[in-house]
């Protein structure tokens, strides 16, 4: 087949070559025999002038004798010469008094003689018996009177010999000539192409363009067209990534027959700080909670349908007494459908890796809700050495030398590096569940090049946006040495290829209780008898945990703002704040628990009468299914962050919305707002505006909920976290298949 490619590629040159070689030559032979004809009369008016100033003086002493035996004889003698033919003399009457016998029956002297004039006679006449040269030149006597003509008559079929030589020495030197330059351009193009090629496959595997081959010349052409190659493959990878999605209808099967099918069945290693499941000690006996947290809310269903391994963090006070020897625990304790691999930190360490580089550190930098960073030596150390134990657990779990690796979030910025070194062969995807800041930004961070270069460990690193993305390869372009291709959003760096991706992470669909929750209408009744409400008093709803970033300020001064504009909303609306307790050892968070309470207080002080009071505060936490009660009896969802990757929360609320009722107010620095259009789309800094949408959301009429309902459903339908987890899988899968041709190329190479 490769023979076929080439041998059609060296035609693709050959034959315009050979039709251009082949009209040359039929222009330039006529060409040539014009100029051998040419050259061939003017020798033959050389030699026939020669010839005739040698014989004028015997000539002319013989002529005056009269001696025609010498004059014959002298005539005999010249005409040996091979190429005259003939000579011949004609007095001034026109008479031919001599001649040789060879002399031209069809010449005459009335015909050849014309006063030498070569505008009326050519030199060049054509005869039966061929083509001849005549030449007349004049007999002057001493008193320079004429007395006759000398005629000259030379044989031209030589020049008609030579022109057929000519013609055929051209042909072999065209065709000499066209086999030659055919051999050249076969072969320079096929070195070309080799290069092309090379470089092609290069660009592809993330090297420079220079390493497969090493002329400057062929980079210098190739890299004109990098851009826009990549960008054609970008847009042919992303069409068919859509096609991907418009075949496969995301769900736990086609997960699980995705990683049959693609990565051969492969187990899945999930690494995160937070563990999906936390044993807690009460009294005697030991309860199971799920976090409240996006990553565990996203990854545990994937991790249900992948099965595989999980190792996080034991934080629970009574995680110790249920694993084995190993550390394990098989999750959910209800149907074990994966294993739960747990990393044990003192208080020290949690404090230095958790609290202090993580949440004091690499949080408040990457969000902007205007909260100093802290960097501390001692926490750094804590976070490497926390990475690094993490890494280690990965290498014993793992049961191959290149498994398939979740890293996720900030707590492991390193770890894809250390896990790269342990596992070369390992595919990593990181991803990155918070913003990244600008460049600018991200500068503050005493160790940013170590942060940067440990998540460069990663073969897929994900972030929920494209805006991420970028800030992510300006952040590495600024920071560190490395050939960054934006159009196809890699990076290369010591030869590996690191692929920039945006993933909006999602929510498991449908729901887990979907077939056990209560209707929406028990449920409204539920929450307003445990709050004394009225069966007609409106109910708004926020999620969160206790978190700056979490706008839950903004959110109540927006209550606030709503109670002072339309104060007719007095004792028919209350908003119920959910804010699940986190991170409650540092200052930063202890100070903001504080202001919500204090706002709440203030704002209930203000407007409470009777029973009813505006702002009811739930922090504590509260597991997810009777979250969703909450979400299935408000009538709108507050999500107001200040700066949110994505913001689950949202999609959470529009998926408990199977009665498709129901308003999310959803803030424009969200994730979930480049894909929840229908959402009430605010600034939070703007009260006004908040408080404003809130107003319209309570007062909305019900056809107009079912339309914005039903399309946000739509949308987490489709693009829920089966998709999610499919599309980095599915990117894996090629990295893996592109990786391993790259190994065959580079052996047969």
């Amino acid at each position: 087949m490769s023979t076929l490619r080439s041998l059609r590629l060296s035609l693709r040159f050959i034959l315009p070559l050979v039709i251009a070689l082949t009209l040359l030559a039929y222009a330039v032979v006529p060409l040539v025999d014009k100029l051998t004809m040419r050259w061939a009369i003017r020798d033959m008016d050389i030699r026939s002038r020669l010839i005739a100033n040698t014989l004028h003086d015997p000539l002319a002493e013989l002529l005056q004798q009269g001696n025609k035996a010498k004059i014959n004889a002298l005539l005999l003698r010249v005409i040996q010469d091979e190429r005259l033919l003939a000579l011949g003399y004609c007095d001034g009457d026109g008479k031919l008094l001599y001649r040789t016998p060879t002399f031209p029956e069809s010449l005459s002297c009335s015909s050849a003689v014309l006063k030498d004039d070569k505008s009326v006679s050519p030199p060049l006449h054509q005869l039966p018996q061929g083509s001849v040269h005549v030449a007349v030149y004049p007999m002057v006597q001493d008193g320079g009177q004429k007395n006759g003509s000398l005629i000259l008559v030379h044989d031209m079929s030589f020049v008609e010999r030579r022109s057929a030589d000519t013609r055929k020495y051209i042909i072999i030197v065209f065709a000499l000539l066209g086999v030659v330059i055919s051999v050249i351009t076969v072969f320079v193009a096929h070195l070309s192409w080799r290069g092309w090629m090379d470089g092609v496959r290069a660009m592809l595997r993330g090297e420079g363009i220079l390493k497969p081959f090493s002329q400057p010349a062929v980079a210098s052409e190739l890299q004109p067209l990098v851009g826009d190659l990549r960008t054609l493959l970008r847009a042919i990878d992303t069409e068919r990534r859509f096609a991907d999605d418009a075949t496969i209808t995301w769900s736990p099967d086609s997960l699980r027959q995705l990683l049959h099918k693609q990565l051969t069945g492969e187990r899945i290693i999930v690494v995160s700080n937070r563990e999906p499941y936390i044993h807690i000690k009460k009294e005697e006996r030991i309860e199971v909670n799920r976090p409240a947290s996006g990553l565990v809310t996203a990854v545990e269903p994937v991790m249900r349908a992948c099965s595989g391994t999980w190792i996080a963090h034991g934080s629970g006070s009574g995680d110790r007494e249920t694993v084995d020897r190993h550390d394990r625990v098989q999750v959910p304790p209800e149907h074990p459908e994966y294993t739960l691999r747990r990393i044990w930190l003192t208080k020290e360490e949690e404090n230095g890796y958790y609290y202090g580089f993580a949440n004091e550190g690499l949080w408040p930098l990457c969000h902007i809700a205007h909260v100093r960073p802290i960097f501390r030596s001692s926490d750094w150390k804590q976070y490497v050495a926390i990475n690094q134990r993490f890494a280690d657990a990965v290498a014993k779990e793992a049961d191959s030398d290149d498994p398939v690796i979740l890293v996720q979030d900030y707590h492991l910025a390193l770890l894809p590096g250390m896990i790269r070194k342990a596992l070369p062969k390992a595919t990593i995807i990181t991803f990155w569940h918070i913003p990244w800041p600008n460049p600018e930004s991200f500068g503050i961070c005493p160790w940013r090049e170590a942060l940067l270069q440990g998540m460069l460990g990663s073969t897929i690193l994900g972030f929920h946006t494209p805006f991420h993305c970028k800030n992510f390869l300006e952040t590495v372009d600024r920071y560190l040495e490395t050939r960054i291709e934006h159009e196809s959003s890699t990076i290369s760096r010591h030869g590996k290829l690191t692929m920039v991706e945006s993933y909006p992470i999602s929510i498991q669909w449908p729901p887990p209780w979907r077939d056990s929750q209560p209707t929406v209408e028990s449920c409204r009744a539920k929450i307003r008898k445990a709050f004394g409400l009225l069966p007609d008093h409106k109910i708004g709803l926020g999620v969160d945990r206790m978190d700056y970033t979490k706008g839950i300020l903004e959110r109540f001064r927006a209550v606030e703002k709503l109670l002072e504009l339309y104060p007719e909303m007095a004792g028919r609306f209350t908003f119920i704040q959910i804010a699940a307790p986190t991170r409650s050892a540092l200052e930063d968070y202890q100070a903001f628990e504080s202001q919500v309470r204090g706002l709440a207080t203030s704002i209930n002080q203000r407007f409470s009468y009777g029973s009813w009071q505006p702002i009811y505060l739930k922090a504590e936490h509260h597991e997810p299914e009777e979250v969703n009660h909450y979400y299935r009896a408000a009538d709108v969802c507050m999500v107001t962050s200040l700066h949110d990757g994505m913001n689950l929360v949202a999609k959470e609320f529009v998926a408990s919305r199977d009665d498709e009722l129901g308003v999310l107010i959803l803030s424009q620095f969200t994730g979930a707002a480049h894909e929840l259009h229908e959402a009430l789309i605010v600034n939070p800094y703007h009260i006004e505006q908040t408080a404003e949408a809130l107003y319209r959301a309570l007062t909305m009429p019900d056809f107009e909920q079912r339309e914005r309902m039903h399309s946000m459903r739509a949308l987490v339908r489709d693009f829920n976290v089966y998709r999610w987890a499919g599309r980095m899988l599915l990117d894996a899968a090629r990295v893996r298949q592109r990786e391993k041709l790259a190994t065959r190329i580079g052996r047969k190479g």
